[in-house]
């Protein structure tokens, strides 16, 4: 099997992922359902895990179910096994998570036990899968500890975090690393973490994230609030960095020695403002208003943050297919489009089919 290579490097592959027995944790959520979608589309047999969408709408619920889903908290060990038997994978793809970092303010007990016990119980329960071979488990790029200098974070850079997102989600990577050394490497299961930089796309509707409050504001004619206008973000649209950790999936299960971490972005000179963002999303949208907070306002949150890819790219031969300008073109026209009455699976589909047709 080889993946399918163009000019901007490599794609999924079909036939790898045909009849591929997949357990997706998080299948519930806006970067779950997307995925969820896409294996099922690629003729993968996918188990989702994850808790009842809390946006309304949720894009979970405007496509077609996983061949099997359960609504289930990953803090339950028990029931995950359960159900990690009776789905015998092949790979293991682990979204699911308190992804937010102001509601990690808010709920810092509940954060680390999703994101640190919630893990580590899904290692564990991989320990008893015998058919399992592959992990990519999904963290953020904001596991490291952030000097704010100019300087795009490596996967060797010292892990931190000031907020309890951040905090959790690199304990996280301990934990990966850990039950990869002490009992998966041995077992012949081939575990990565993905670092992936802020996603955008259509179909989110979580709160407290830019362009679907910026959306939510611009359709109901109120202006959007920006606290930090100048922090800079590696920003995505949503199918890059779920085509990355589909591809090193593929890649660990021909070669198990690439097992680690990768960083997924943007090359690291093309992170953008808020500001930045803000202003090509109102263009595309055609209207709204913005009042741009000092950078005071709320609780601590990164200015500056930049992702070196160069490992994905030269590794894994993972690289951006569209633009900044075209993934925030394309997120507000799946809006709007959503919103006139377009099926979001329709609407899905068409943006996978672009994505995989980009030259």
């Amino acid at each position: 099997m080889e993946n399918l290579v163009t000019m901007n490097g490599a794609l999924p592959s079909h036939g790898f992922w045909r009849g591929k027995n997949v357990l997706l944790t998080g299948h519930t959520g806006f970067k779950g359902a997307w995925l969820s979608l896409w294996l099922t589309k690629m003729g993968a047999h996918v188990t989702g895990v994850g808790l009842p969408p809390t946006a309304e709408p949720s894009l979970h619920s405007l496509l077609p179910a996983a061949s099997n889903s359960y609504l289930q908290d990953i803090r339950d060990k028990s029931e995950l096994l359960v159900i990690g038997k009776a789905a015998s994978p092949d790979i293991v793809l682990h979204l699911a998570a308190q992804a937010l970092v102001r509601p990690s303010y808010d709920d810092p007990v509940g954060t680390f036990e999703t994101n640190v016990i919630g893990t580590a119980n899904l290692l564990e329960c991989t320990r008893h899968l015998p058919s399992a071979r592959v992990v990519v488990v999904v963290t953020t790029d904001k596991v490291y500890q952030n000097l704010e200098h100019p300087f795009p974070y490596r996967e060797n850079d010292h892990l931190g975090g000031h907020d309890p997102y951040s905090a959790s989600k690199a304990a996280c990577e301990l934990v990966v690393a850990s039950y990869r050394e002490s009992f998966l490497k041995e077992a012949e299961v081939a575990v990565a973490t993905a670092r992936a930089g802020n996603v955008i796309g259509g179909g989110d509707w979580s709160a407290d994230r830019l362009l679907p409050d910026a959306v939510r504001a611009w359709q109901s004619n109120t202006p959007l609030h920006v606290r930090r206008p100048e922090a800079r973000r590696p920003w995505q649209h949503v199918l890059e960095p779920l085509s990355a950790y589909l591809v090193l999936a593929e890649r660990l299960w021909e070669e198990p020695r690439l097992a680690g971490s990768y960083n997924f972005g943007p090359v690291s000179h093309e992170a953008a403002s808020v500001h930045e963002v803000i202003e090509i999303a109102r263009s595309a949208f055609g209207r709204g208003d913005v009042i741009y907070g000092d950078g005071t306002e709320g609780p601590h949150e990164a200015g500056w943050l930049a992702l070196e890819t160069a490992k994905a790219r030269h590794v894994l031969n993972v690289a951006p297919r569209w633009t900044l300008n075209q993934a925030i073109t394309r997120t507000m026209t799946w809006y709007r489009d959503q919103a006139q009455g377009a099926d979001a699976y329709g609407l899905c589909e068409a943006e996978i089919f672009d994505y995989e047709a980009a030259a």
